[in-house]
């Protein structure tokens, strides 16, 4: 019910909209009085960080350069995509990554699905994990190619519950490997190009029509995607599961917070949907805030940067800090800036300084089992 409250100001009367406004911005400078100061820009810097998904797919020091010059560690994910190296490069040259800078670059590792439901694809899967976390692997990803386009002998497609998978997820945590699970895809995957909410996701299933569910009816549809991954979670309750990109529900955050809130073993990262965060703070700025507030020991940034053999190293150096700089702008301060994905002039969140700290580190190093000297 709406109540219309008015009061006698000087002689006159304001509305309770007004009335109602000035209450709320009281209370939200009161909140954010007992909050610790955001940090500045010039802090980015300064500050230790930790990208929990990045892609380092060949043995060029661009990449943990730039991490050294930054104060980030790295979180290098392989992962079963058509558009990476064979996965045993990938797991070289992670290995060998985190060998030279074990301080700064980890690792997750992955499996292959050639050759699924075999008893020897189940053997060399369990001996793959457990050989990849004797050479320093922290996690295992699970990628997207399960439940989109990999199918069994019969040709159908195979979903992250099947149960051949089971004994997969169960070695990887008696193991004590955390699942990164890139389930689905944004919602705008579901969406025809024109009505999608981001430039970025719009030029992405341009390049990949292979993965725009749009196109393919006959496939999954997004809350297919999304309830097989809660049905899987709900048969694994132990399990520490990182639901990679938002938990594929970057487009709102209110069915994130219902996900969170419904699995306390998940955490999300961040990695390649700023935008989705963004387009949701301008319609209501207080509330995205709010989340990150509520959910701060659950969010771990990530940025998706992937260098392989054909990346231009000038054109990354130049452009890798610059959308690290521009997501510290949005998290950690208060400073607007033009996001051209989303054509807007976009304010920051100004995040307390001690959840900045979780998203940007701590999170990552306790998910993770990290040690280290603390952020």
């Amino acid at each position: 019910m709406n109540v219309i409250v008015r009061v006698a100001v000087s002689g006159g009367a304001v509305s309770g909209g007004a009335v109602s406004g000035e209450v709320e911005s009281r209370s939200r400078a009161a909140r954010r009085s007992s909050e610790s100061a955001p940090y500045e820009l010039s802090d980015f810097s300064r500050v230790r960080k930790f990208d929990a998904h990045v892609h380092l797919n060949v043995e060029d020091p661009t990449l943990p350069d730039l991490a050294r010059e930054n104060g980030f560690e790295l979180l290098s994910i392989n992962a079963d995509s058509p558009d990476f190296p064979d996965l045993l490069d990938q797991r070289a040259v992670a290995a060998a990554l985190a060998k030279d800078d074990p301080a700064r670059i980890h690792w997750a590792t992955t499996f292959s699905m050639m050759g699924f439901g075999t008893r020897r694809w189940l053997g060399r899967v369990t001996a793959g994990l457990a050989e990849a976390k004797a050479e320093g692997a922290c996690a295992v990803k699970v990628w997207k190619n399960i439940g989109m386009t990999e199918r069994d002998a019969d040709g159908r497609l195979i979903l992250l519950d099947h149960p051949v998978l089971e004994p997969v997820i169960d070695h990887a945590r008696s193991l004590g490997l955390p699942v990164i699970g890139h389930q689905g895809e944004p919602h705008n995957c579901w969406l025809p190009l024109e009505h999608m909410t981001t430039d970025s996701d719009r030029r992405y299933f341009e390049r990949h029509p292979h993965f725009h569910m749009h196109r393919w009816p006959d496939r999954p549809s997004y809350e297919d995607l999304i309830a097989m991954r809660d049905r899987f979670l709900t048969t694994h309750p132990r399990l520490q599961f990182v639901g990679a990109h938002m938990g594929s529900l970057e487009h709102d955050i209110d069915r994130l917070a219902g996900f969170l809130d419904r699995f306390p073993r998940a955490v999300v990262d961040l990695a390649s949907r700023m935008s989705h965060v963004q387009c949701q703070s301008l319609r209501d700025h207080e509330h995205v805030r709010a989340f990150f507030i509520r959910y701060q020991d659950r969010l771990l940034y990530g940025s998706d940067m992937t260098f392989n053999a054909h990346t231009d190293p000038v054109r990354f150096r130049r452009v890798a800090p610059a959308i690290w700089v521009s997501d510290w702008r949005y998290l950690a301060t208060a400073e607007s800036q033009r996001v051209g994905s989303l054509r807007a002039d976009v304010p920051g969140l100004a995040l307390p300084r001690d959840v900045i700290d979780k998203v940007y580190c701590r999170n990552a190093l306790r998910v993770y089992a990290i040690s280290g000297d603390g952020c």
